[in-house]
């Protein structure tokens, strides 16, 4: 699985100018700082260790199938009580091996491989600071991206409410459809696509079955890339979070949006332990980093944005990406609604990140990655790290005041043709 992450060693990843360590430096540094990481992914080599890390190797050769009580929960789930699911994915998320083995909501041990690995490789060449493109155009601290899952007709619905509040803010996101559950609302693709935001793929029918077998997937995949072509869409989220790195290659897209950081309440737990997007085979993958909506106020309960705002903070002092999934469907609920409003009303007011839609940041990080100098990059800046005692500090551009940030982004909401409403 290894040959699936290649692309995403620690020299494509850091993209130093000057000094540039060897191919030697780089694979010392990483042999080095590998200690950091999870015993399962230590003592290989840098592709192996990349496919036990971004592959979730190290859960093991099953960790993809969906056992035999997760299959019987989603053929029940239909006709359980809403309170009843509640709490079995509390106590399902709490129990699990896989749902142990990472921090939570925050995991910090492959930044801390990054930051290790960088250190080793600039001691090699007797340097404390290194000049690198930076992560984000402009220099900003870190990517903000929205994505919504649209899972029932009811969530169709709601999709027109929820963009709008999205634009009221200054921000677009996605919209992912799942192309055979409901009659699919064509002028609602219409108006979204219009009115600035992007529409994707959202499995085919939701039943939890498109990963039940290869063959299946394999099948479902022609189906699933006809409406993706359909929809003029390039990127996919699997329903249920089910996922297998391998068999989604046969999917047509740019990017995927499957995987997750960490996270202990989904039917396959685990994560990639990374807060960045990656290479994953033929896509980019942009792993959500913050949890999702019906974890946060159905699981856990929370009636504030907190668990989003705290690990936002640690993402921007890490360059990473603060990828959100929300769901119209749960957004009906007043309590839900009011997080995620509460959660826009705060990231309208910060001034230091780049927000951008999904494909967009896809397309950014694949062109970073292949980029020679930051001049080959609209919006690329060389920025300088500094690495004491093993840890790296980012030189920060100065940011844009939040008055002047936020008259941007109105200034481009209103530059696009039509709203939604």
């Amino acid at each position: 699985m290894s040959d699936l992450y290649g692309a995403n060693t620690p020299d494509r990843f850091w993209r130093l100018l000057s000094p540039q360590p060897t191919e030697e430096q780089w694979s010392a540094a990483a042999r080095q700082a590998a200690h950091v990481l999870p015993p399962e992914a230590r003592d290989h080599d840098i592709g192996s260790l990349l496919g036990h890390v971004l592959g979730e190797r190290q859960f093991g050769p099953d960790h993809w199938r969906l056992g035999w009580a997760t299959r019987a929960y989603y053929r029940l789930k239909p006709v359980l009580p809403r309170a009843a699911t509640r709490r079995m994915r509390r106590v399902y998320g709490a129990r699990r091996g896989e749902a142990q083995r990472l921090g939570w909501p925050v995991e910090p041990r492959y930044v801390d491989f990054q930051h290790a690995t960088v250190h080793h490789a600039l001691q090699a060449t007797h340097q404390a600071s290194a000049q690198f493109i930076d992560f984000w155009p402009g220099g900003a601290r870190y990517a903000f991206v929205l994505t919504h899952d649209i899972e029932t007709a009811e969530g169709q619905m709601h999709a027109r409410r929820v963009a709008d509040l999205d634009a009221s803010f200054g921000f677009r996101s996605s919209f992912n459809f799942v192309p055979e559950r409901y009659r699919l609302d064509r002028e609602l693709m219409e108006d979204l696509i219009n009115g600035g935001f992007e529409v994707g793929v959202h499995g085919l029918k939701h039943d939890g079955r498109d990963f039940i077998s290869h063959s299946v997937f394999a099948r479902r995949a022609r189906a699933m890339n006809r409406h993706i072509a359909e929809f003029d869409a390039v990127g996919f989220r699997a329903p249920l979070t089910h996922r297998n790195p391998r068999w989604m290659q046969d999917l047509e897209i740019e990017y995927d949006s499957s995987f997750f950081d960490t996270d202990p309440f989904e039917p396959i737990a685990g994560g990639t332990m990374s807060i960045w997007p990656f290479q994953l085979g033929r896509f980019v993958e942009l792993p959500y980093t913050l949890a999702q909506d019906y974890t946060v106020t159905a699981v856990l309960n929370e009636t504030t944005p907190r668990l989003w705002l705290q690990k936002v903070d640690y993402i921007a002092a890490n360059r990473g990406m603060a990828l959100l999934n929300t769901h119209p469907d749960y957004l009906r609920n007043p309590v839900t609604w009011n997080v995620y409003e509460g959660f826009l009303r705060e990231m309208n007011l910060r001034a230091d990140y780049h927000h951008a839609l999904p494909r967009d940041v896809a397309r950014w990080w694949r062109a970073r990655s292949g980029a020679a100098l930051a001049g080959d990059l609209e919006g690329g800046i060389a920025s300088t790290i500094h690495v004491r005692d093993g840890r790296v500090e980012f030189s920060d551009r100065r940011a844009a005041s939040p008055t002047d940030r936020h008259a941007s982004r109105t200034a481009g909401a209103r530059s696009n043709a039509g709203r939604t409403a």
